[in-house]
């Protein structure tokens, strides 16, 4: 069941002009960071916020659990544990999402929680922003369970399915780290080349030219 929190909840935008925004997060820092870029950067009054959260149906899948006790194995436990770890993890999502949207309690920006289960993120993503009838969906360009691969600058695939497939504009924060990453891979980039530059305008220096005979003078043989 989806889950309210802020001031109030999202109304619908039927026969209004206000728009319908949702930042999809998964409890990461990626995702916590592109709250606080959307409250400073995209938000206006008047949107109707949605912070979206598909949360794994796997409860030992997904985002960092924190303090939490995984010590329990669901291969062998009972429905009453099995039970108890859905809780936990249901009651840790919530309090995460919770912490997420403090940026939007400190702006006195409306809200809603919306936190639903499925297998497989990036498609309930897709159709959840359709259900809901969004004006745009932000999210951060990683995280969603995925792990950091070393193709610096790139999608992760959550984000870049959504990209492709969602039915409104979705506009993808990058985390200051990967701005960094890009930066210092495009200086290292930039001194390589200088330094290949330098190398070869040292080699054609170093080249001697053949000396060119004076005019009028005579070559003995």
């Amino acid at each position: 069941m989806p889950l309210t929190g802020g001031n109030v909840g999202v109304q619908g935008t039927s026969g209004g002009t206000n728009r319908k925004i949702a930042i999809a997060v998964d409890l990461s820092d990626e995702s916590a960071y592109a709250v606080k870029w959307a409250v400073a950067n995209y938000l206006r009054p008047g949107d109707n916020v949605i912070l979206l959260h598909v949360r794994p149906t796997s409860v030992l899948y997904g985002a960092d659990w924190g303090s939490i006790d995984l010590s329990v194995d669901t291969s062998s436990a009972d429905e009453e544990s099995q039970q108890k770890l859905e809780d936990d993890f249901d009651a840790f999502t919530s309090t995460k999402a919770t912490d997420l949207a403090q940026p939007l309690v400190d702006a006195h920006i409306p809200f809603k929680i919306h936190i639903v289960k499925d297998h497989d993120m990036k498609e309930r993503l897709c159709l959840e922003v359709e259900r809901l009838g969004l004006s745009a969906v932000i999210m951060g360009s990683r995280g969603f369970g995925a792990s950091k691969r070393s193709a610096k600058g790139r999608l992760g695939s959550v984000s870049d399915y959504c990209v492709h497939h969602c039915v409104c504009p979705v506009v993808v924060v990058r985390y200051p780290d990967e701005e960094k990453d890009s930066i210092a891979n495009a200086a290292t980039a930039a001194d390589a080349a200088a330094a290949n530059a330098a190398h070869a305008n040292a080699v054609k220096d170093s080249e001697m030219e053949p000396v060119l005979e004076e005019e009028g003078e005579e070559t003995l043989l």
